[in-house]
């Protein structure tokens, strides 16, 4: 399969992350560009999902960061289809995978 499309499927849910990282050649810098993105975005939802829980100061922080993971989906998979290496604004330069 496509590279592009593997590291564009990562963006797409936890259940995406999970497809591109098993599909993927792990070993590839653009798909490994694109995974480490896809799961930082991941996490900062998570993160925003236990900041939930605390009324109203938390929802509104929880419902700002998903929204802003939401369009960075958006972002990264555009990019990685077009197979752009270009960082994502904010979270580009945080490496959790290699």
């Amino acid at each position: 399969m496509n590279k592009n499309i593997i590291a564009a499927v990562g963006y797409f849910t936890w259940i995406g992350f999970m497809i591109a990282f098993i599909m993927g050649d792990k070993n590839d810098p653009f798909v490994r560009h694109h995974l480490n993105q896809a799961l930082v975005i991941d996490l900062a939802g998570l993160i925003a999902g236990v900041f939930a829980v605390i009324p109203l100061l938390g929802a509104l922080v929880a419902a700002v960061v998903n929204i802003a993971g939401l369009v960075l989906d958006v972002m990264g998979a555009i990019s990685a289809y077009r197979g752009s290496t270009e960082p994502l604004p904010y979270i580009g330069d945080i490496h959790i995978i290699g």
